[in-house]
């Protein structure tokens, strides 16, 4: 899945009021601590996922939880 089109979910997931923690995410994306999923997420699980880091403030380990959610295998 393109990252555009993860990006365009997850907009649509969070809050328009809390756009930090999608600023966050987009730019964890750019510098390539967040990767795209190696397969597609439902939309419950990556309402899920969204829901369980937008409960704090973006920090290292938010940014991490989400990362492990988003790919298993990744090593943040």
């Amino acid at each position: 899945m393109p990252i555009s089109a993860l990006l365009a979910r997850i907009r649509r997931l969070v809050p328009a009021n809390d756009t930090p923690h999608y600023d966050e995410i987009v730019r964890n994306f750019g510098t390539g601590a967040l990767r795209p999923p190696p397969t597609p997420m439902s939309d419950g699980e990556l309402a899920r996922a969204i829901a369980e880091f937008l409960k704090s403030s973006p920090s290292p380990e938010a940014v991490a939880t989400l990362g492990r959610r988003l790919d298993p295998t990744s090593p943040l």
